[in-house]
């Protein structure tokens, strides 16, 4: 033992370290983990007798303190510092730092809220958990109407009812209690229906709701604001409305684009019903107001010609990074 520590205590004092090439050699020499001198040294003394151990105990652990302070001064000449002790190692690559990328829906959601910024209105949000008359009853929707069927959610607690939204009108509801028109309002958030998990529906998904009140409004104030939001999006389109039913909006119509040789259901939209401005006590004979609900998802199904509505869901690295481009 005495013959290896003078000849270990020799090497360190004669190794000269010029180059980072260098100072790793020197390190992995004496403090490697499997072969480095001192470490062996270290095993051995398990071999020695316990009233020796402590002292040559002592020795190793100064020799140790030689290396450490042999390394230092290396780095202290080069003026490069050294926090971390010998973790640091100046000659291995550095990491790349990788490029994020939004995830198309959040690209989808900017560009519809920066279209409607443009022409004047006001981005808001609202709470996921609703209660019922926000959600259904204020919107014309009564309990046991037909039309509850269609919006099957997910009830957190009865009496009251507590729900998770099916829509975002009922952001709409609660921004005309608050204010005063007139207002031009888009909302944008996840809503909640129990729907089966197919390429085309989810039972969670994001939906872009949009509206507008002040005295005159009128459906060609719709359609002008459907036909800017389509070619914004899409270029010049083929758009059509189809008369429907929303227990919301009287008259109300689908909006259909003409894609890929077939028309796609895009959206919803109508004139508010008087009745429901009542609910939230504005003059259905003053105002009036239109109103527009599409699903992120969907539209983007369209944009990027993709079939399958599940691969949002996937956390798929490799389907995200393809959206560099667009961040």
């Amino acid at each position: 033992m005495d013959k290896k520590i003078d000849q270990i205590k020799e090497e360190i004092k004669c190794f000269h370290i010029k180059t980072y090439n260098d100072l790793e050699i020197f390190r992995i020499k004496f403090l490697g983990k499997k072969k480095g001198s001192l470490t062996i040294l270290f095993k051995e003394l398990k071999k020695i007798p316990i009233q020796k151990r402590k002292t040559y105990g002592k020795i190793i652990n100064e020799l140790k303190k030689e290396v450490k302070n042999k390394i230092n001064i290396f780095y202290s000449k080069n003026e490069i510092p050294n926090n971390k002790g010998l973790q640091f190692d100046p000659t291995i690559p550095g990491k790349s730092i990788e490029t994020g990328s939004r995830h198309p829906l959040s690209i989808i959601k900017n560009r519809i809220i920066d279209l409607f910024m443009k022409i004047g209105f006001t981005y808001v949000d609202g709470p996921e958990i609703e209660d019922d008359w926000h959600n259904f009853t204020a919107l014309n929707i009564p309990i046991f109407h037909p039309s509850r069927d269609m919006q099957d959610t997910f009830f957190l607690c009865k009496n009251p009812d507590v729900l998770l939204r099916t829509h975002t009108s009922s952001v709409q509801i609660r921004y005309m209690k608050k204010h005063s028109p007139p207002f031009r309002v888009l909302s944008i958030g996840k809503v909640y229906r129990n729907e089966t998990i197919s390429s085309r529906s989810n039972f969670m998904f994001h939906q872009a709701e949009g509206f507008y009140i002040d005295r005159k409004v009128s459906f060609s104030d719709l359609k002008q604001t459907i036909h800017y939001l389509i070619n914004s999006l899409f270029g010049d389109a083929k758009i059509r409305f189809r008369p429907s039913y929303f227990p919301f909006t009287e008259p109300s119509a689908e909006v259909d684009i003409y894609c890929d040789s077939e028309w796609l259901e895009i959206m919803g939209c109508g004139m508010i019903d008087p009745q429901v401005l009542k609910n939230v006590n504005i003059d259905s004979e003053i105002y009036s107001g239109f109103a527009f609900g599409l699903g992120i998802e969907r539209l983007s199904l369209i944009i990027y010609r993709m079939k399958d509505i599940r691969i949002y869901f996937d956390n798929d690295i490799r389907f995200l990074k393809q959206f560099k481009s667009e961040f």
